[in-house]
This record gives C-alpha cells, structure tokens and sequence, in this order.
C-alpha cells in the first residue's frame, strides 16, 4: 500500500543564527531578502513595508511522499519575444518616453524585463514623485530604465535624507529640479563634492536644501573650483566672494566664459562702475545680458540718470518704467525751480 503524501513540515522561526544571505541594508533605507533553503518548493514567509523599510522573507520546504509521480509529457512553452516588446514599447510611450532615444542611449533596454523596468517607477514614485513627472525623468535619463531600485537609486535616496538631511517630503523637488542626481555615483560625485561645499560654507543655516541640492552634480575640481577662483582673480577678496556665493548660490551654475566674462566686461567697461558693486548684488550674473541689463542701463544712460545694479535689475518692467517716469518728472519740476 502506497504511503500518503507527508505534511509540509512547519515553518522553523527566522532567528539571527539561521542561514540567510542578506541582499541590502542601509540605516534608515532596509531594504533585506533573505533565503532559507531546505529543499527545492518555495513558500512566501513574511511581507512588511513600512515607509522605507522593506523586508520579506522566504523559506524552502520539501514535500516528501513515496508516491512515485507519474512520467508526463514535456512540453517547452513558446515565448513571443515580438509582444514583450512591444508590451515594453507601449509602455514607455504611456510614460511618455521617447522609445527610439531610450533604445539608443541604454541598449540594454531592448533585452530587459517588463517588471524590471517598472520597479524604477514604483521605487520613485515610492519617493513621492508623480507618474508624469517620472516619465520626464526617465525620458531625460533612459539609462535609470534599467536600473536596480536596490542597488542604484535606494542609496542615492538614503545619502540625500540622512548624509545632506533633505527632509523626506523635499526629496521630490529635489530630483525633480535636478534628475541628475540619479545617475550620479554617492562614492565618486555626490558625497565628494558635498563634503567640498560643507567646507566652504554651505552648513548651518546655509546647509544645502533642495534647491542648492543641485551643486551635488557638480566635479568640484572642473566646475566648482575654477568658478570661485575666476571671482577672486576680478580682485574680490576670498571671504567676500564666500559670501557672495552663500547669498546667491547659483552663481556656482553660471558659465565663466558664456556669463562671468561678458557681464564683468560690460559692468567694467560700459556702465563704468566697480567690481565692488558685485560683492553688494551678486544677482547680477543671475539676468540676462540682452534681455535686461543693457536695455535698462541704455534707458538710464539716455535720461542722464543712474540706478545701483538693485534698483535697476530687481523690479519689474512696469516698476522700473515707472521709476523712470517719476525721476524724469522729477528733473523737470526741479528746473522750473530754478
């Protein structure tokens, strides 16, 4: 007589001295799968989210029985490699992705899973970002459509809120102002230059936010370094020029030949005024050449009066028009007075 099948055996209790072998784990990212293996049949144990913190757990058992089971016929199941990938094209045109662009940029794309590509999405959008926002994302950066969420992007993540302390809720504005962050390495990139800008000032009440976060990208030894030398070399000195920075950060985007130069030339030998004034509004290499600064000095220049960089740069048109209405009045009511 043929013995029945025996029961599963029970589950044995996950303690630290089983063997497991641990897949990832940062301080306030916990990201861990562990295995257990007894045999080859695999039963889900245990599945917890919560906020970051993923765990999940699986054990092997084996079902013995004497039952010899009956030969089957084999059969090898066809794969239609054509709806794959049009199911992965498809998709990327929901997210509104440039599917011919994104194949280009990351070959890799073409032979990766369905489900492998949406665990990006579901890992930001796990960060609060929004599908449409993501879609940009991964359009400007089809390199992250492979990506490993556990490996890649969760890291990057656990250096922004617990190394620079963006709070969880700015996380979104942060990628979303600078999606480069992404593809940037925490090792090589983001924590070198960030230990850089702690040392230059950006601490305390200057501390990075999300939207200096954007510095991060930056080679302190190409972009950054050169940047604040150029400023000293126009004879400001170093701890102005720390200040200047601290008050207007985005002077460390600026181009020195494509903005420094032309403004500083055109401020020198133009408006004939004084590097001085830099170190008073630094937001002057923040507008435009063409657009602002030489329209409005023409005007001041044709009407015989003068403005400080402030007043001239920083109201609307409306506000400056009328500014320059009322010294004009002004001008002419003083003469009557003579």
């Amino acid at each position: 007589m043929l013995n029945p099948p025996k029961t599963p055996p029970p589950f044995s209790p996950i303690t630290p001295n089983s063997s497991y072998s641990r897949k990832f784990h940062s301080s306030s990212l916990t990201i861990v799968e562990w295995t257990h293996k007894r045999d080859t049949t695999t039963y889900p144990v245990k599945s917890h989210l919560c906020g970051l913190t993923r765990i999940k757990y699986t054990q092997t058992l084996s079902i013995k029985s004497s039952i010899s089971p009956k030969p089957t016929k084999t059969t090898i199941p066809t794969t239609d490699c054509g709806l794959k990938f049009r199911e992965k094209l498809l998709y990327l045109e929901q997210l509104k992705i440039n599917p011919t662009k994104a194949l280009q940029q990351n070959p890799n794309l073409r032979s990766a899973h369905l489900e492998t590509i949406k665990s990006v999405e579901i890992c930001l959008n796990s960060m609060g970002i929004e599908r449409s926002a993501i879609g940009r994302i991964l359009d400007m950066h089809p390199k992250l459509l492979t990506s490993d969420p556990y490996t890649d992007l969760y890291p990057i993540f656990d250096f922004l809120l617990n190394e620079v302390a963006i709070p969880f809720n700015d996380i979104r504005r942060c990628i979303i102002r600078c999606p480069r962050i992404l593809v940037s390495s925490v090792e090589k990139q983001l924590n070198p230059t960030f230990q850089f800008l702690k040392e230059f000032g950006f601490s305390g009440s200057n501390s990075i936010t999300c939207q200096t976060a954007v510095l991060l990208v930056y080679s302190v030894e190409h972009t950054l370094t050169p940047k604040i030398d150029y400023l000293v070399s126009l004879g400001i000195a170093r701890n102005n020029v720390v200040s200047m920075i601290l008050r207007s950060p985005g002077l460390l985007t600026f181009s020195i030949e494509k903005n420094f130069k032309p403004k500083v030339e055109y401020l020198l030998k133009e408006m004939d005024r004084d590097v001085g004034e830099l170190k008073k509004f630094p937001q002057y290499f923040s507008f435009s050449l063409e657009g602002k600064i030489k329209p409005r000095h023409r005007l001041l220049v044709e009407h015989g009066f003068t403005m400080s960089l402030s007043e001239m740069l920083k109201v609307s048109d409306g506000e400056f028009y009328a500014r320059l209405i009322e010294m004009r009045l002004r001008l002419v009511e003083n003469k009557q007075l003579l």
